[in-house]
């Protein structure tokens, strides 16, 4: 059995690499075909290969809430050993598979992986089927906010919105550390030793997936709380940090792939509830007005001109509020119009796209889709700039 897992091991590990590099030629031969240099670098074999032992059927047996019986090789035979444990029972509705021997400085965890099928239905199905379908629309943030969550129904009603505070903090505490590791480095005259600042990498490491785990729950339980079906994200894979120092440039990189391992982690939490996960563009997700697709400026206290990253917003046509909040609504909206085809009357799709049409041409309607001045009123930076109208009761002249 031991000798099986090893083989399953090597094998997964060679497939992974050549699948890996077949990607990279062709992506590179599609690359020079168009004249181009490709500058990426070909993928490597595994220079270190550390695998665990997996205990499969006939090398356990006899598990209880206390004890375990492993069967080990003594160095001349294979016997059966008994084993105290502690650890969290197993969730109710789960299948429990083979464990893995995971060993410490002084420890042994066996820690069991368990699967649960789950039937999922595809988004294009439930548009369909549900006339009411809500999403939860989620703005990943590198201010204050991790996360900035809205509720936006298919008819295009809004509903709630939830804050989820934490970034700042965690973005100093890792520049200091970052800090740290850019000062011990100057101390090597250019040498990095083989085990470079572990105790410190891994503390950024240990705060990071605490922080990852911690967003995607609420994240997901602010989904299932308001009967979301599907959340949907912004696509940031092609998000890159600006020229600066050390740490300053690593912050930010490492604050972008926490964007990731936070879409990572609410993907694998929301499958278990059958909530499914989708990505839209980003393009101008901060900078249209949600309204009028008008384009914003964005300012702190009073709008007396554009602030790059400043926490509130006003459009043109008068409407104001939350900027964070705004671009939340827009990827709700561009999951709608991203799932509508050509010729399918979707529910509140034809609303959505009934708003852009005005804007897009005037002269049919008697201005653009815009909230009255009177309802939109003065917002503070964690406010919502919902209004109590929706826009399908928004005045639409002339459009069904």
């Amino acid at each position: 059995m031991f000798r099986r897992a090893a083989i399953n091991a090597a094998y997964g590990s060679a497939k992974s690499f050549f699948s890996s590099l077949k990607n990279y030629k062709d992506k590179k031969a599609k690359v020079e075909a168009r004249g181009k240099k490709y500058k990426q670098r070909p993928p490597v074999p595994p220079r270190e290969w550390n695998k665990n032992t997996v205990f499969y059927t006939g090398m356990i047996k006899s598990m209880d809430d206390d004890t375990v019986m492993l069967k080990l090789y003594t160095g001349k035979s294979w016997v059966w050993l008994k084993f105290r444990h502690t650890g969290r029972t197993f969730p109710d509705g789960w299948n429990v598979c083979s464990p893995q021997a995971i060993i410490y400085k002084n420890r042994l965890e066996l820690h069991f992986p368990v699967e649960k099928n789950i039937k999922l239905i595809k988004i294009a199905k439930q548009l369909r089927q549900n006339p009411d379908l809500k999403v939860c629309a989620v703005d990943l943030n590198m201010d204050s906010n991790h996360a900035v969550c809205v509720i936006l129904s298919s008819d295009g009603t809004q509903g709630k919105v939830k804050f989820i505070h934490g970034n700042k903090p965690l973005q100093a505490r890792r520049k200091r550390l970052l800090g740290k590791i850019a000062v011990k480095r100057s101390q090597y005259n250019g040498i990095l030793e083989e085990d470079d600042n572990i105790a410190l990498w891994k503390k950024i490491r240990d705060i990071e997936d605490y922080e990852s785990h911690r967003v995607s729950r609420r994240i997901v339980e602010f989904a299932i709380e308001n009967n979301a079906a599907v959340i949907v994200f912004e696509n940031l894979k092609n998000l890159k940090p600006a020229k600066g120092k050390y740490s300053k440039r690593s912050n930010t990189k490492r604050a972008y792939w926490l964007k990731g391992k936070i879409q990572n982690f609410t993907r694998y939490k929301a499958l278990e509830h059958n909530i499914l996960i989708s990505l839209v563009s980003p393009r101008n997700t901060s900078r249209n007005c949600y309204y009028c697709v008008e384009q914003v400026f964005r300012y702190n206290d009073t709008p007396t001109g554009h602030t790059v990253g400043a926490p509130l917003f006003l459009c043109p046509n008068g409407h104001k509020g939350n900027a964070d909040v705004n671009a939340s609504w827009n990827i709700g909206k561009k999951f709608f119009l991203k799932h509508s085809k050509p010729g399918k009357k979707l529910p509140g799709v034809t609303v959505l796209q009934a708003a852009n049409q005005a804007i897009e041409q005037p002269e049919h309607s008697n201005g653009p889709v815009a909230l009255p001045d009177s309802s939109v009123g003065q917002y503070g930076p964690n406010e919502v700039a919902a209004t109590p109208q929706m826009l399908r009761d928004t005045p639409t002249h002339g459009l069904a």
